[in-house]
């Protein structure tokens, strides 16, 4: 199991981005959860397997139609465990 911690910039407040990344993240069936920062980027913590994760990156460099993704940037480790579920935060 690998953990990505990953932080999206570009306009992705208030344009649905946190919801429709919870429904990627449920049918990849990953365990973290999504918010929105004060500095107006999305941060999200995801674990399961790297596949998986990769998966998710990509879709978060692409976004929903109403967003528009400029950056990607992350980190990569060892799943901590402990997470139940995807939660929707901030």
């Amino acid at each position: 199991m690998r953990s990505a911690r990953l932080r999206i910039t570009g306009r992705v407040q208030g344009v649905g981005y946190r919801a429709w990344m919870m429904q990627v993240a449920g049918r990849l069936g990953l365990r973290g959860w999504v918010r929105n920062r004060d500095d107006g980027t999305v941060e999200f913590v995801a674990e399961g397997s790297r596949v998986d994760l990769e998966k998710l990156k990509q879709a978060a460099e692409r976004g929903p139609q109403t967003a528009e993704v400029e950056r990607v940037e992350g980190r990569w480790s060892e799943a901590t465990g402990g997470l139940d579920g995807f939660d929707l935060t901030g």
